[in-house]
């Protein structure tokens, strides 16, 4: 019987860390998975933004912690995932992420069915060399299926970090 396995090895995987605090290594994007899914491995370090609030119109997106700690925001929610501890995000859910307080988190995404997305992570990449801007990323929300929102929650959370009284 053939199959259309895909393989990635860990010596082959790309990895884009121009931001030292975040470190994304791409595994599988739809051309290997016949659209079925994306995947990435991220590690956040401690004291980073994460990602903002944002939503995915066409997607569910998977996250399951390797190590450390995520603090993930679902629609008003916020919940602290840890070592082997899994969250899924329906599509048009508002969510965001980042490292607990005084952690790294190392964490697998999984989104499904995929949405080609390497080049949004190579495109935050180049944010971070100087070579794009954030402009250019919020213009690529319909592309990438990443539509950032406003969240009270969440800029509530970052305040209370940014003061100390977390």
């Amino acid at each position: 019987m053939t199959t259309n396995a895909a393989l990635i090895r860990a010596n082959t995987a790309e990895v884009l860390d121009s931001d030292p605090a975040s470190v994304i290594t791409l595994l599988l994007d739809p051309e290997h998975t016949g659209g079925a899914l994306t995947a990435n491995r991220t590690l956040l370090k401690h004291g980073t933004d994460g990602a903002p609030p944002h939503l995915h119109t066409r997607s569910g997106e998977l996250f399951f912690v390797l190590d450390g700690a995520l603090e993930l925001l679902v629609g008003d929610e916020l919940h602290t995932l840890h070592r082997g501890d899994t969250l899924f995000v329906p599509p048009n859910t508002p969510h965001a992420f980042a490292p607990a307080d005084g952690r790294d988190a190392d964490f697998l995404v999984v989104i499904t069915p995929g949405k080609p997305r390497f080049d949004y992570y190579r495109l935050l990449d180049q944010v971070h060399r100087g070579e794009a801007t954030w402009q250019q990323v919020g213009e690529t929300q319909d592309r990438y299926d990443n539509h950032y929102v406003d969240s009270r929650v969440w800029a509530d959370r970052r305040s209370a970090l940014q003061h100390g009284d977390r």
